[in-house]
């Protein structure tokens, strides 16, 4: 898999988007000036600039942005350069209206906002052909020049067209991927309901019909849609390669699945030749790290386990949240570092100075409406000194305990609608499970579940594997499953998972299908619970009794054993948790939504199986985690989430890089407060 970093830095990156054209040009030479004040080293130019670099259809305006550069250089700030195809001009749009995206019901969407964009359009093509070639050209070996920044967040806030452009264009897309009418119409069961096909040109989008469309052509279409705009970034990053070589090419990820839910980025992974994702803290949620931890361990692993950037985050208040609760003291470099400590090689934001006008003018910034003369800014300031302690984890990658097998194609297939319950959700579930693992101190790799490019294919390197919702399995991730357990590895699987295969049909025979080798049962039946209602679970002396909700199974055991039973509801006395062993290893299967405390004690017994520790002297919402270098050298990260100072203990002796301090046998965390030690070798 292609990787690199952005040329030029010296150290971790520290800065954030800056868009000089909301500013007079007075003002640019007080942003330099702060920006060596805080010690930013990378800032990211020209996102939304495409109406201001071609004013009128191929003409071009360079004279701002390269004053802007020239400024930056001199002060030896590196540049993360956009394109700017997020937002083409209004010109655009009244010479090419049809470029404009159609939602479902068949409404064409306004110019105004940002995201508009049919990505199957000619037009479009054309355009971003023009300003990509322009940008690549003038600026492709500009020496202050350390990465190239295609469009912003894909998909964001819209990525399926439904217009004939892009129905023609599905079309070209299905047909290279069935060669056959014969084999889509099999794979899409077009048998049920009369839905047959005998022509290409009779397939459309599936716009909105009187009842459920087919849903295997709403999963593909979602494919398609991912595609398409993948198709554009290979475009403009071969453009840019071309023009400007041997510098990184990347696009802005939000991976984290309250963000951004319409990208496949497993496949987005392998384009790019850095991870970058941008993360918002949900700042209503209780205990918000533990999804911020969830992000930042999905960024890395689409980049395979490799460093990758947070190019976007908040400094404290998010304005497009329902509320934009403010960061507390210290939250800022606490979220910041905890991004570092899971791989990232620095903490950028959106942005740098905040905006008077637009959509986002209540959104934080690195220089606040309050100035320098405030908390935000001295808070600014001191991340980029602590930053700087930092460079010499540059390089070293994250160390993981456990998998997370994660898959966005199965999300987007449970997720459609007429399933069992309508309280079945694939987040929810990733989430519980991770949330899970993270109070037990354990760090987690995300894994695809068939797809070993870019984890080389060696689950058997992790003691557990845990699959928390995999309603579509192939029957490659069923036997890839297997292997694992087989070699001596321990699966933990939750509900409603292996039921379908690639094209949402069930799997031959009983469920799970796919997994049913792997758990040693069947499910006979699923068995919803009414809103409000829950069953509860017994087990043998010992096993706490269990709490569930939503949903149950009744399951057959064909070889796992059963370590918890429903003893009341629809499915009373059958199993509810069972084992199985299977050649060196052992399989769990979990039947029933637990909450978080009660699938801890599953966990638990799983993690017996696995040989992991319990790391029960780790405070609760006390973080840590370790990256390891090139050279043998361990970092330790600890993050204090709580209010008040804890200790833990420490593995040897070491230097904590942001104080200078000698450590040795424990080491004492502020609240709210972060340290970093190298230990000892």
């Amino acid at each position: 898999m292609p990787h690199a970093t952005p040329r030029g830095l010296g150290r971790l990156a520290f800065g954030g988007d800056y868009n000089p054209e909301q500013w007079p040009e007075e003002v640019w030479r007080e942003d330099i000036a702060l920006m060596r004040q805080a010690g930013v080293n990378l800032v990211s130019l020209g996102i939304f600039s495409w109406a201001r670099l071609e004013p009128r259809p191929g003409a071009f305006d360079f004279g701002w942005l390269d004053r802007v550069i020239e400024l930056l250089h001199a002060a030896e700030i590196r540049i993360d350069l956009a394109t700017p195809t997020v937002v083409p001009p209004a010109w655009f749009y009244r010479e090419h209206p049809e470029a404009l995206p159609v939602s479902r019901d068949g409404t064409r969407w306004a110019f105004g906002s940002r995201g508009a964009i049919c990505h199957s359009s000619p037009a479009y093509r054309e355009a971003i052909t023009g300003i990509v070639t322009a940008l690549g050209e003038r600026y492709g070996r500009h020496p202050a020049l350390a990465m190239w920044h295609v469009h912003n967040e894909y998909g964001v806030p819209v990525l399926e067209c439904y217009c004939d452009v892009s129905a023609a264009h599905f079309r070209r897309w299905l047909a290279e991927r069935y060669g056959s009418l014969d084999a889509l119409n099999e794979a899409w069961g077009t048998a049920f309901w009369g839905q047959g096909y005998g022509d290409w040109e009779e397939i459309q989008p599936p716009r909105l019909t009187p009842t459920v469309a087919n849903p295997a052509q709403r999963l593909d279409f979602a494919r398609f849609a991912s595609d398409s705009a993948l198709a554009n970034f290979r475009h403009e990053r071969e453009l840019l390669r071309e023009l400007s070589p041997g510098t990184p090419v990347t696009t802005n990820f939000m991976v984290s699945p309250t963000q951004c839910d319409s990208m496949d980025y497993w496949a987005w992974g392998r384009e790019v030749d850095l991870v970058t994702n941008d993360h918002y803290l949900v700042a209503e949620e209780d205990r918000n790290h533990i999804n911020l931890a969830m992000a930042a361990d999905l960024s890395r692993s689409v980049g395979g386990g490799r460093p990758w950037l947070l190019l976007e985050h908040s400094t404290s208040g998010v304005n497009w949240q329902r509320r934009g609760i403010a960061k507390r003291p210290g939250e800022m470099a606490r979220n910041s570092l905890a991004h570092v400590a899971r791989g990232s090689e620095g903490a950028l934001f959106f942005q740098w100075r905040a905006s008077r006008a637009g959509a986002e003018k209540f959104h934080s910034a690195m220089v606040p409406h309050a100035g320098t003369d405030s908390r935000i800014w001295r808070e600014v300031v001191q991340l980029g000194s602590d930053l700087g302690r930092l460079a010499e984890i540059r390089g070293s990658e994250t160390v993981a305990d456990a998998a997370v097998v994660w898959d966005w194609q199965s999300w987007w297939a449970q997720k459609l609608e007429w399933r069992p319950s309508e309280d079945l959700d694939t987040r929810e579930r990733a989430e519980a499970f991770y949330a899970a693992l993270y109070d037990r101190h354990l760090t987690v790799d995300f894994v695809p579940p068939e797809d070993g490019a870019l984890d080389g294919g060696a689950l058997d390197r992790y003691p557990l594997v845990v699959v928390p919702a995999l309603y579509l399995a192939s029957a490659r991730a069923g036997e890839r499953l297997r292997r694992y357990v087989e070699g001596g590895g321990t699966l933990l699987v939750s509900y409603f998972s292996g039921i379908v295969d690639e094209h949402d049909a069930v799997h031959p025979g009983p469920h799970p299908g796919a997994l049913r080798g792997v758990l040693g049962l069947t499910v006979e039946e699923f068995q919803p619970l009414h809103a409000g209602r829950a069953v509860r679970l017994t087990g043998s002396e010992g096993v706490p009794d269990l709490s569930a909700d939503t949903w149950a199974e009744t399951v057959v055991t064909r070889g796992a054993e059963p370590v918890w039973r429903y003893a009341d509801g629809p499915a009373a006395g059958g199993p509810a948790v069972t084992r199985h062993r299977l050649g060196e290893g052992t399989a769990w299967y979990v039947s029933a939504r637990l909450g978080r405390d009660d699938l801890d004690a599953v966990l638990a017994l799983a993690l017996a199986d696995a040989r992991l520790p319990d790391r029960d002297e780790l405070p609760r919402d006390l973080e840590v985690v370790r990256r390891r270098g090139g050279s043998g050298a361990v970092y330790l990260f600890a993050i204090n989430h709580n209010d008040a100072e804890v200790t833990m203990p420490l593995p040897g002796a070491g230097v904590e890089l942001l104080t200078g301090a000698d450590v040795a046998g424990k080491l004492g965390v502020p609240g709210g407060g972060v340290r970093v030690v190298r230990l000892a070798g």
